[in-house]
């Protein structure tokens, strides 16, 4: 069986992610791994924070903390987040790592020894004002493609296509706000894509089948405008510093790798970091995740569009190039963006939900289910509070929260503080099983196929099973004429509150840890059910003592709403 190995796009260090940062890429990963290891499978799931670029350094500088500083503390505010929201990485690194830059530099050495880097002058902005070169972020102004005016020097957040510096009109320092700006020389490391793009376009032609359109669109689109060479190392004082033993002059004017070179090298850097980390008598071997591995690990990314191209074209060109069996991705999960009232959300210019404000109004289950049910996977998708109010008191207060509540209170009352015996299951409890164990195999298919949102679904359908089963059974008219009946359902009813819990880990982990205490079973170390287990419906049997949880799902009231709306408001759709 293939091990697999999952990654999510770096998050930035420069401040708390919003919704469609954690619907993006984290979250999606999270539920598949959740899924995967649920499954059986040996799972690697690997994060880090991003933490070299402009950025970092203008993050810092605001803050008033040394690079170094702030990055560690946002790096320890990004985990805490993510923790709130319970996304299980096997390890969540920074790409600031010693492990991440002797990787960096290898990786760096390897392409100049195989031709694919060279020393070019370039002309550059230099700002007089700052006395320095400005690095492309260090450069804002308006987009020439889109008229976007607040467009960085190396892509424009609106409409997302790729700059160099000096393609911005009215353009300005970053630090200053001078636009008294020059164009000087300076030299600089290039990768040479154009090289490689043959070998590009061969890898991504073998592979892609299995990628989503918008994954594929995007790269073939990348293709297609052709492949150019592009400048690896920037003025920067924060950074993977260019090798002395190979650049010596660059590296004794303070040259750093550009942060889209190293950043999805710390993948890689990251799982050393793991190894690394181990206790003392533990041994993990990082290098057979990534090097020669092709046949025992199956590699799947997840990411927004933003971050495709140099997922699906320029870091596989890299890897190409080194001449090393360096693992390749085998499926890249893009995801389109989720606005907010049909505007951006934006962490530049703080509009949205911002995940730790998130965690603050609300537990993380009711953001993990409507971010995955809602993800914007073929299209992009709207967050508004009304949605959210919708979905949350639908599917999780009305079809799972209040299904487990009235079984468990009910059997309580009518027949105390232990799952009931009952008769023989009859018809309805064999049609029961069927139908669960068709709708966990169309879950577990979607889940495969890595739709999210058709898998949201799947899993909402078991639990509208549940209820439908008992409306049709009603055991509260049932126990008046026949008892042994009721206890019947309730029991029946009892075990689809386990198989949930089960099943749903993936997605609300909290709740579904909550559901499954609630049953004393002995030995309970189910992870998933087969397809005759999901039928039986027998996992707890009569006899089990349980209780009764608090309410899982509270319904999201008008005066909720009212707060919600007024903390957070509507964005502008413009």
């Amino acid at each position: 069986m293939a091990r697999h190995l999952v990654t999510s796009a770096l998050p930035y260090i420069n401040g708390i992610k919003h919704l469609g940062n954690m619907v993006g890429s984290m979250l999606p990963a999270d539920v598949y791994s959740r899924y995967l290891r649920r499954r059986g499978h040996d799972v690697l799931y690997i994060c880090a924070t991003d933490e070299h670029g402009t950025p970092a350094e203008l993050a810092a500088k605001e803050a008033g903390l040394s690079v170094a500083e702030f990055c560690a503390q946002a790096h320890d505010a990004q985990k805490a987040v993510y923790d709130g929201f319970a996304l299980a990485f096997d390890y969540f690194g920074r790409s600031s790592s010693p492990q991440n830059v002797e990787i960096t530099q290898h990786f760096a050495r390897r392409l100049h020894e195989n031709g694919f880097i060279e020393e070019r002058a370039i002309r550059q902005v230099y700002s007089p004002v700052d006395g320095r070169f400005l690095p492309d972020r260090y450069v804002e102004g308006t987009c020439p493609h889109c008229g976007y005016d607040k467009a960085r020097g190396d892509q424009c957040e609106n409409c997302t296509r790729v700059l160099d510096p000096t393609d911005l009109i009215e353009p300005r320092s970053a630090i200053s706000g001078s636009t008294d700006l020059e164009v000087r020389e300076t030299t600089h490391l290039f990768l040479l894509q154009s090289k490689l793009q043959h070998e590009v376009e061969e890898w991504i032609a073998a592979v892609s089948d299995q990628w989503p359109h918008l994954s594929t669109s995007i790269a073939r689109k990348w293709l297609t405008e052709g492949l150019n060479d592009r400048a690896i190392t920037r003025d920067l004082e924060w950074g993977v510093p260019v090798p002395a033993d190979t650049w010596p002059e660059l590296a004794a004017e303070g040259k750093v790798f550009y942060v889209w070179f190293d950043a999805p090298i710390e993948y890689i850097g990251a799982t050393k970091e793991w190894a690394d980390a181990a206790a003392d008598g533990e041994s993990r071997d990082w290098k057979s995740w990534w090097f020669d591995a092709d046949d025992t690990v199956r590699y799947t990314q997840f990411m927004a569009k933003d971050n495709v191209p140099f997922h699906t074209v320029m870091f596989p060109a890299t890897e190409l190039g080194v001449r090393e069996p360096w693992k390749k991705v085998d499926v890249v999960k893009g995801f389109n963006w989720l606005t907010f009232y049909g505007g951006k959300f934006s962490t530049s210019q703080k509009r949205g939900v911002f995940t730790d404000a998130a965690l603050e109004v609300l537990p993380s289950d009711y953001w993990r289910y409507f971010l995955i049910a809602n993800a914007p996977e073929s299209d992009d998708s709207s967050f508004t509070w009304e949605h959210f109010t919708a979905t949350v008191n639908k599917d999780l207060a009305d079809t799972l929260g209040n299904f487990v509540n009235r079984v468990l209170s009910f059997s309580r009352k009518r027949f105390g503080d232990e799952v009931p015996a009952g008769c023989t299951a009859g018809e309805a409890e064999a049609k029961l099983g069927e139908e669960i164990a068709r709708l966990l195999g169309e879950y577990e298919d979607q889940m495969e196929a890595l739709q999210f949102r058709k898998a949201a679904a799947a899993l909402r359908a078991l639990w509208s099973a549940g209820n439908s089963y008992l409306e049709e059974k009603a055991p509260w008219l049932e126990i008046k004429t026949d008892a042994e009946g009721a206890a019947l359902t309730l029991r029946t009813a009892m075990n689809l509150i386990h198989l949930y819990a089960v099943v749903s880990e993936p997605f609300i982990p909290t709740t579904s840890a909550a559901m499954r205490a609630a049953f004393a079973l002995p030995d309970d170390t189910a992870t998933w059910a087969t397809p005759a287990e999901a039928a039986a419906l027998d996992t707890v049997p009569a006899g089990t003592p349980f209780t009764v949880p608090p309410v899982l799902f509270a319904k999201i009231t008008d005066d909720d709403l009212t707060t919600f709306r007024t903390r957070f408001g509507p964005a502008p759709t413009s």
